[in-house]
């Protein structure tokens, strides 16, 4: 990590481990599995949904591992997190510097919003999905039940967000890239903590087109939500996530210095509920890289925030 990142606390690699009283196995762990590597089908609500699965190499059936969702953003699909793009590390980069200790799940959105997959969680849609997976999953293959995680960038920082609201009881931490509040959250701020890594661009100014809201309300509606992801827009809800684990808001906040991230670890947290708060000079990305490193900031710094949860 950049030496000259500003930290308000301790860097949470030299912190102490966060440790379960004992891990939760789940249902499939010690029995032979069904479920491999790639695209596999639930029926949610009717409706079939798709995801892909990665296992870890020479996957064993009695070790609970880490499961962590990667979800994509708007336009983007769970192909394009499996296998990476342009401006994308597959799997959000995790799994090479995972060693083999995760299972790693790239979910398919529905069409919605400007004919793109995304997350629009209409009625707790994409929540059920979630559910539905995690059944799916956890009753084939071997799972920490106490060590489940989501990511995602943009729509799918979005829906982790989500998660944190109505799933925070049955995910152990968050790691929201640029996303804000357009999956919306149940009962309108989270009201149980969540351990969370939230990093976001000063310079974002992610916005739609405001001559769509001719269209019908529902466009309207989806207007008004991505109108959030600008810098200042996403605040909220970093704030609401402060709030709910208990921390101490930090005034003066650190602005980033040129190149290199401002960091924030708050302090006074409910105990196993850290919160995190990266802001790096930068746009709707998300790849960014502190000058110096080789990996983008959201890869390693929330591998190192999950696992510190074991």
């Amino acid at each position: 990590m950049n030496s000259f990142r500003k930290t308000l606390s301790t860097f949470l690699l030299t912190a102490p481990l966060i440790l379960s009283a004992s891990a939760t196995p789940s249902p499939g762990c010690g029995t032979s599995h069904t479920l491999t590597d790639g695209r596999q089908v639930v029926t949610v609500n009717g409706r079939e949904r798709q995801f892909i699965l990665k296992l870890p190499e020479n996957y064993d059936h009695c070790h609970p591992y880490r499961l962590i969702f990667t979800f994509h953003p708007l336009g983007g699909s769970a192909e394009q997190i499996a296998n990476g793009d342009a401006n994308t590390l597959p799997w959000y980069g995790l799994p090479p510097i995972s060693d083999n200790s995760a299972i790693f799940v790239s979910p398919n959105g529905t069409i919605g919003f400007m004919d793109l997959l995304g997350w629009g969680n209409t009625d707790g849609d994409d929540v059920d999905f979630v559910d539905a997976m995690l059944d799916a999953i956890e009753s084939d293959l071997c799972v920490n039940e106490d060590l489940r995680f989501s990511t995602g960038f943009s729509a799918g920082g979005a829906m982790s967000y989500a998660i944190g609201c109505a799933r925070a009881e049955q995910f152990r931490a968050l790691g929201i890239i640029s996303g804000g509040n357009m999956s919306g959250c149940e009962g309108g701020v989270p009201t149980k903590p969540i351990a969370t890594y939230q990093q976001h661009g000063t310079r974002d100014e992610v916005r739609t087109d405001l001559k769509k809201a001719k269209a019908n309300d529902e466009i309207l509606t989806c207007i008004m939500k991505w109108q959030v992801l600008p810098f200042e827009g996403v605040l909220p809800v970093r704030d609401a996530l402060v709030e709910a684990n208990g921390c101490t808001p930090v005034t003066p906040e650190p602005e980033p210095n040129g190149s290199t991230a401002a960091r924030v670890d708050y302090e006074g947290c409910l105990e196993g509920y850290p919160m995190t708060w990266v802001a790096f000079n930068g746009t709707h990305i998300p790849g960014y890289i502190d000058e110096g490193d080789d990996l983008p900031l959201a890869t390693k710094d929330i591998w190192e925030f999950f696992t510190q949860f074991e």
